[in-house]
C-alpha cells in the first residue's frame, strides 16, 4: 500500500526534493522534520525508496465502523505506528521505546521535534525528550528535513487538499556519537535538540520562535477568545447616545 499511496501522491502533487542523496541506502537513521501539515507524514515517505515509520495517535487505529477500519488500514499502509498519547509522561516513554525499536531493526524513524504542527508556519522550539533521547540511546544519525509549503496543500482543519506543489529539503546527517550514553543529562538533550532545530531552520527558511508550539497554540486560542468576548461585549453595549442624553463621549447633546 505504501507504494500505491506514494505513487499517487507523487503523480498528483509532483513534490520536488533536494538532498535525497543524504538518505542512507541502508541502516538506521532518524529523520527530524519541521511539521506544517497533517500531510507531512505522507509526502516524505512518498519520495523515498525506504520505509519511514512515524508515531501516530492510537485513535487513528481504533476508531469504530467502516471509516475507522479504512483509516487504520491507510495509516498502517504508510508506515504509521500507533502510540497511546493519553498517558502524559507514560505516552512519551512509549513513543521513545517505539522509536528505539524501529532503529534497532535498521529502519528509518521519522519524528517532529516541535511535537505538534506549527500554528502559523513558523518554526518553534524543539522538545528535547524524544528526538535527543532516541538519538543518544541508539547512536543513529539524525537527518534534518524541511517540509516546504505543505501547509498550503492542506491547511489545518481542511479535509480536501489544494493542488499546490510542495517541496522537501533533506540535510546532511548529524552525528551525536560524542554524547552517546548521556541521554540522562537535560543540558545535553537541549543542546542536541537545538542543533537539529538550527539545521531545520536553515533548510526551511522559516522564522524561528523560541517557545514551544503548544504554548503558541494556547496563546493564539486565548487571543481569539478574548477578541470574541470583546466583540460580543461591544455588540451588547452600544454607544451611550440615545440612552443617557450624551453623544458617547460624555458631552451633553443638543438641548441639554
Amino acid at each position: 500500500m505504501k507504494f500505491s499511496i506514494g505513487g499517487s501522491l507523487k503523480l498528483a502533487f509532483r513534490p520536488w526534493v533536494e538532498g535525497i542523496e543524504n538518505i542512507p541506502a541502508e541502516g538506521p537513521a532518524i529523520l527530524a522534520s519541521n511539521h506544517l501539515s497533517f500531510s507531512d507524514s505522507f509526502f516524505l515517505p512518498a519520495v523515498l525508496d525506504r520505509k519511514v515509520t512515524f508515531i501516530a495517535k492510537a485513535e487513528y487505529f481504533t476508531s469504530p465502523g467502516v471509516k475507522g477500519k479504512l483509516t487504520a488500514a491507510f495509516f498502517k499502509g504508510v508506515g504509521q505506528l500507533p502510540v497511546d498519547r493519553s498517558g502524559g509522561r507514560g505516552a512519551g516513554e512509549a513513543a521513545i521505546k517505539s522509536g528505539i525499536e524501529v532503529l534497532e531493526r535498521g529502519e528509518l524513524f521519522g519524528i517532529y521535534p516541535e511535537g505538534t504542527r506549527s500554528p502559523d508556519g513558523r518554526l518553534y522550539r524543539g522538545k528535547p525528550g524524544g528526538l535527543a533521547r532516541v538519538a543518544l540511546a541508539t547512536g543513529a544519525p539524525v537527518i534534518p528535513v524541511a517540509m516546504i509549503d505543505t501547509e498550503k496543500v492542506q491547511p489545518p482543519g481542511k479535509v480536501v487538499p489544494k493542488m499546490i506543489r510542495p517541496g522537501i529539503r533533506i540535510g546532511k546527517p548529524l552525528d551525536f556519537a560524542r554524547y552517546q550514553g548521556m541521554e540522562g543529562d537535560r543540558f545535553i538533550l537541549r543542546s542536541v535538540t537545538d542543533e537539529v532545530m538550527y539545521e531545520i531552520m536553515k533548510l526551511s527558511g522559516q522564522e524561528y520562535v523560541d517557545i514551544y508550539a503548544t504554548a503558541a497554540k494556547r496563546q493564539i486560542a486565548d487571543a481569539a477568545k478574548a477578541a470574541e468576548a470583546k466583540k460580543k461585549a461591544e455588540a451588547e453595549q452600544p454607544g451611550k447616545a440615545g440612552r443617557d442624553g450624551t453623544d458617547g463621549e460624555g458631552k451633553a447633546g443638543a438641548g441639554a
